[in-house]
């Protein structure tokens, strides 16, 4: 509706009065409003993630392999050609020039992705994740998660023995102290996390690049990053870690949260107690998942035929069926308090006469 012209007949103060309330509620119309401005999430610059859409190029958009501070990054022998530094600031203009110049003190918000400063006069750069210890021991790597998963083919390294890439994480070894930090006095049965319980895996490339080199030219070479490096999947399976718990008992270094978080079974099984059972025991090839039955072991170690031979696995079933509120804690930490699954159950061999 087009608004006619307004014939005001009135005068003085109160012509004006009349008028402009006159006009307020003809332009105040609901189709003329505009509607309110929606705010956007803030992006936390501070935080690079490779998964967001602008950030799935391929890796040498970014990288140089190898990088140019390579023989400095590691000394003498130990040294080798690697991606050892974060991309020059070029490759971060191209998209982030409005960061990158944002008036922010002390500095833009976007420099401590790399910078542990980022001043004029301290231009010093985090550790690279690739050189394992060296950034895993800074307070950068206290809340680090990497953003891929590294596919091996374990079926294709079957000449290597399973010691070569995993040792045996915080070993008791013939230490009386069994536990990791000191546990309470009441502790009882309790679970409080003990030595020896993970497995460490290669944090660097140094044992890959012995084989999969330029010289050797045994693919992948070092410079296919995504051949070993892919995103997640999105499916994230249920793991048996209690961050609560892992508080309360005073966990922190990275490797053993780490290690925790990735536990998709029994959170509290402990490997050094173990050491006369292979990997391949246990672990499926593959996959790398434990299946129930393998707890059962050659003599029925966790799994028997009658709960008279002694299963624990069989004890605390038959606990879980008196009772729906016993919370088995012998193999599991968050999954005790949980239905009992068909695969435990179906698990128990049948008893015979």
């Amino acid at each position: 509706m087009t608004p006619q012209p307004i014939k005001c007949v009135c005068k003085g103060t109160v012509w004006v009065l009349l008028c402009g309330a006159l006009a307020l509620s003809i332009f105040a119309s609901p189709q003329r409003r505009r509607p309110a401005a929606q705010n956007k999430p803030r992006i936390d610059y501070t935080r690079f993630s490779h998964l967001t859409q602008q950030h799935r190029a391929a890796c040498s958009t970014c990288h140089t392999f190898p990088s140019k501070n390579w023989k400095e990054a590691r000394k003498g022998d130990d040294a080798f050609a690697d991606v050892t530094e974060y991309p020059e600031h070029q490759a971060c203009l191209n998209c982030h020039r409005q960061q990158f110049f944002a008036r922010e003190r002390p500095v833009p918000r976007i420099c401590s992705n790399c910078h542990v400063k980022a001043t004029p006069n301290d231009t010093i750069r985090h550790p690279f994740p690739s050189l394992g210890e060296a950034f895993l021991t800074t307070a950068k790597a206290r809340d680090f998660a990497s953003d891929f998963v590294v596919q091996f083919p374990h079926d294709k390294h079957t000449d290597a023995s399973c010691e070569d890439c995993h040792q045996t994480y915080q070993p008791q070894g013939s230490s009386d102290d069994e536990f990791v930090t000191k546990p309470p006095k009441n502790i009882g049965e309790g679970f409080w996390l003990k030595k020896g319980t993970f497995k460490t895996r290669p944090l660097t490339h140094a044992g890959c690049f012995t084989c999969h080199n330029q010289e050797s030219e045994l693919a992948p070479l070092p410079p296919n990053c995504d051949a070993c490096h892919k995103p997640p999947a999105v499916e994230k399976r249920a793991t048996d870690f209690d961050q609560k718990l892992a508080t309360t008992i005073g966990v922190q270094d990275w490797w053993t949260l780490t290690a925790w978080k990735a536990r998709e079974a029994s959170g509290s099984f402990r490997h050094e107690i173990h050491t006369d059972l292979k990997c391949a025991q246990c672990h499926q090839p593959v996959t790398n998942a434990v299946p129930v039955k393998s707890c059962g072991g050659a003599e029925g170690c966790h799994v028997t035929a009658t709960l008279d031979d002694g299963g624990i696995l069989n004890y605390e079933v038959d606990e879980r069926s008196k009772s729906s509120g016993f919370v088995c804690t012998k193999c599991h930490l968050t999954f005790g308090n949980k239905p009992v699954p068909a695969s435990h159950v179906s698990a128990i061999p049948k008893a015979t006469k």
